[in-house]
């Protein structure tokens, strides 16, 4: 039985095969895409509407458990990325 992960931008549950993992490292949130960094990690649809609805709600900073904000510009343009490419296949 594969394992089964919520997602923080919707609050679904879903398997972790079709979820993404961030970490935390310095208040800057990392697209973990290997889910082999060390620390913390938070699961998430690879959607934009997602992410978007997470950082809305702060969610990523509950999940890590980080005080302060996190920076999340970086993050957001490699899971952009990642969902375009997964569109063209």
């Amino acid at each position: 039985m594969e394992p089964v992960r919520t997602c923080v931008g919707c609050r679904a549950r879903a398997p972790r095969s079709s979820l993404v993992r961030f970490v935390a490292q310095d208040l800057v949130l990392i697209l973990d895409e290997t889910a082999t960094l060390p620390g913390r990690g938070a699961w998430l649809h690879p959607t934009l509407d997602c992410f978007r609805t997470a950082i809305q709600r702060r969610a990523f900073g509950r999940a890590l458990r980080v005080q302060g904000q996190l920076e999340s510009t970086n993050a957001e343009t490699k899971l952009n990325g990642r969902v375009s490419t997964m569109s063209d296949d």
